[in-house]
């Protein structure tokens, strides 16, 4: 213990074991301060502003700003934890007496050894491995260990994503492909070579193939019709049917079945138009055709009886 009085005034000498491990606690932070030394210890109290740890008896403050790389809304989370930290200000005496902690500094410096790391060994085209970090209306953000990446929303599917929130959330595990490294910015994608339905849609959507699809989205002009995942078409309004149609939406809606006939494909630029009108083209040729025939022999037939009786004259 340590002496605080000699003589109390009855003859008794007043010792502190408080006080002594008070001072072995400034002497140890001291020493970590001048040192830049990580120190680990238990968090002893949550407070409004930040949390408080004690390194043998000391309390050392750890600001809410300091607490970690990204807002902590509710550190309540911390509470009994061991944490790291670094001492950033040590003034143990006077009336403004200020022991600060740091835990921030320590992730970032993990973070950015990691980083480091992680960008000497990827390169684009490789398949890595992620966890959904945060999800937003336009993409996720992947955490690879070391840096995120960015999923976009149009490099989820090959099909069409209407909302990422709804496919995925944070804490999934994913395999994703390295599609752009700019800086220190990654572009990632689930769009897989091998899962590509455009590899064989020259064969299957060949012209004069007959297909069938549903209604994705209407407009003015048309209606897409998905013949697959990632395989839209477009039914041109002039094509939906043999009468004139102002609009699609009076005819077709979006979920509805079409069946139609390719009449064009273009793999360069991934486009695919169909007729349903084309369906029935055929039909109508082959009874013009049997018209004009008929139309043909009775002609002959007038003629032949003519000529016959221009002969018996």
């Amino acid at each position: 213990a340590k002496v605080l009085k000699v003589n109390d005034g009855e003859g008794m000498a007043a010792l502190s074991y408080k006080r002594l491990a008070a001072d072995k606690g400034l002497k140890r932070l001291k020493e970590a301060f001048e040192n830049k030394e990580v120190l680990k210890e238990k968090v002893t109290q949550v407070m409004e502003k930040g949390l408080v740890v004690e390194v043998e008896g000391t309390r050392v403050f750890i600001p809410a700003s300091m607490v970690s790389d990204t807002y902590d809304k509710d550190l309540s989370k911390y509470a009994g934890q061991e944490i790291e930290f670094v001492v950033t200000e040590f003034n143990p005496s006077g009336r403004r007496s200020r022991i600060i902690g740091d835990r921030k500094q320590i992730l970032l410096e993990k973070k950015a050894a990691m980083q480091k790391e992680l960008f000497e060994k990827i390169a684009v085209g490789q398949t890595v491995e992620g966890v959904v970090k945060n999800v937003t209306d336009f993409g996720a953000f992947i955490d690879l260990g070391g840096a995120d990446g960015l999923l976009h929303i149009s490099e989820m599917s090959w099909g069409r994503i209407e909302n990422p929130k709804k496919v995925f959330k944070v804490g999934d595990k994913l395999k994703v492909l390295i599609k752009e490294i700019n800086g220190n910015k990654i572009a990632l994608s689930l769009k897989f070579d091998d899962a590509n339905p455009w590899k064989n849609a020259a064969e299957k959507y060949a012209v004069g193939n007959v297909v069938t699809g549903k209604v994705a989205r209407m407009t003015d002009f048309g209606a897409f019709v998905e013949l697959e995942p990632g395989v839209d078409a477009l039914l041109h309004v002039s094509q939906i049917a043999k009468e004139h149609i102002e609009k699609p939406s009076d005819v077709l809606s979006v979920g509805d079945e079409v069946t139609a006939k390719v009449v064009d494909f273009n793999e360069a630029d991934h486009k695919i138009s169909l007729s349903v009108k084309a369906l029935t083209a055929p039909e109508t040729v082959e009874a013009e055709e049997e018209s004009d025939a008929d139309v043909v022999s009775v002609d002959i037939d007038a003629v032949i009886a003519a000529e016959a009786e221009n002969s018996e004259k």
